[in-house]
């Protein structure tokens, strides 16, 4: 990942007005691509509504360009999805503020509306699809590999569906902490001081509102009631161990975050990434707080390449692209699928950090009223 912090960056005053001001800019987006029956790339609902896949294609290089937004290249192996799409089809991804948020994306989209610069695809933590799917902001796209999707990880509509996913686990640098944490409990124990942080602030970033989440299942919570996570960081800050500094990987890699409440496939990806600099970073998935939540995919309903767009979205649900994010130690949404059709990266899968039982998802419901929670309580918390 870049020395920003990825997918979790709060803007600041200067980034807000730089927004605000380039949003009253650029050109209208371009509405020329069509369908197999002439009708408008942005209406399109499936592949076949092109006349397949190939016309899909066809109309997409005809636009040639995908707008992305908040995709680091080293975020569950983006970095090899990205360079994949292009070197197949041609289309230059241009990929905007890759350390931003979830809610940077959908506030991307609200202000860009109708300008060539708006984002084309987003890719946000569960609960934010959910929040743009309620406001109108995502177009239904069926991929051709819908139908293999989980029933409980898709939107019958079909405007976003789970894309890769993981646990909250605890990664910790083993030269500096004498004894790494296993669990929540853990994490409030003195030795800890000052060194325990989050991948970002859980009221924008959705690894840090899946950390407060399994910390309140950690504590007597559970998907109804986020309060005990909430409780769980007041804590950490009253006895010095919360640090604010949002973990990145240049927070690893300086010692300046030792132990990161984060995804697997992330933790697990600084192991790999920072061997060779002599960091000795550890992954548990600590067993009292076990969450596991995916990402989603989504199309902006006004994306100016609507059908680079969609055949984006075909690519990452394609074996191909699910078996990449499998080898960035994220667990990709096909991934059953693909073990039935003999399509699974095999050597992949046997490298993603253990775990026992079945994971277990929060609701649609769930997720909102959690956010409420955090959203009127996280600042409290850890403040002071």
């Amino acid at each position: 990942m870049t020395d920003s912090l990825p997918r979790t960056a709060a803007a600041g005053v200067l980034a807000t007005l730089a927004a605000l001001a380039l949003s009253a800019c650029g050109a209208a987006p371009d509405t020329t691509s069509t369908t197999a029956d002439g009708k408008s790339a942005a209406t399109a609902t499936s592949a076949a509504d092109f006349g397949g896949l190939d016309k899909l294609v066809a109309a997409a290089k005809k636009e040639g360009t995908l707008n992305a937004i908040a995709l680091p290249r080293d975020w569950a192996n983006y970095g090899a999805l990205i360079d994949g799409f292009q070197k197949k089809y041609g289309i230059k991804i241009s990929d905007e503020n890759p350390d931003g948020t979830s809610q940077d994306e959908i506030n991307a989209v609200t202000s860009r509306k109708g300008q060539d610069r708006a984002p084309d695809v987003l890719d946000l933590g569960s609960s934010f699809a959910l929040s743009a799917a309620q406001q109108g902001l995502l177009a239904p796209y069926k991929v051709q590999s819908y139908d293999d999707i989980p029933a409980g990880q898709k939107d019958t509509q079909a405007r976003w569906y789970n894309d890769y996913g993981g646990y909250i686990s605890i990664g910790c640098d083993a030269k500096r902490v004498k004894t790494c944490p296993t669990t929540f409990a853990d994490l409030l124990k003195p030795q800890y001081k000052g060194q325990v942080a989050l991948n970002g602030n859980p009221t924008k970033s959705g690894s840090a509102f899946g950390g407060v989440f399994a910390a309140a299942l950690a504590s007597g919570g559970s998907f109804d009631d986020i309060q005990p996570g909430l409780d769980f960081f007041a804590k950490l800050k009253e006895n010095g161990n919360y640090t604010p500094v949002e973990s990145t990987p240049a927070t690893v890699e300086k010692g300046e975050t030792p132990i990161s409440i984060d995804w697997d496939y992330l933790n697990a990806g600084y192991a790999d990434e920072f061997k060779s600099k002599g960091v000795d970073w550890k992954v548990t998935v600590p067993s009292d707080g076990q969450f596991s939540q995916y990402y989603s995919q989504a199309i902006n309903k006004d994306a100016p390449h609507p059908a680079a767009a969609r055949l984006w979205q075909e690519y990452l649900y394609s074996a191909e692209g699910q078996n990449l994010w499998l080898k960035g130690y994220a667990r990709p949404a096909l991934m059953t699928a693909l073990e039935k059709a003999g399509t699974l990266d095999k050597t992949a899968a046997a490298k993603l950090p253990e775990v026992t039982g079945t994971p277990k998802f929060p609701t649609e419901a769930q997720q909102d009223k959690a956010k409420t929670v955090i959203a009127g309580g996280w600042a409290k918390a850890v403040s002071g």
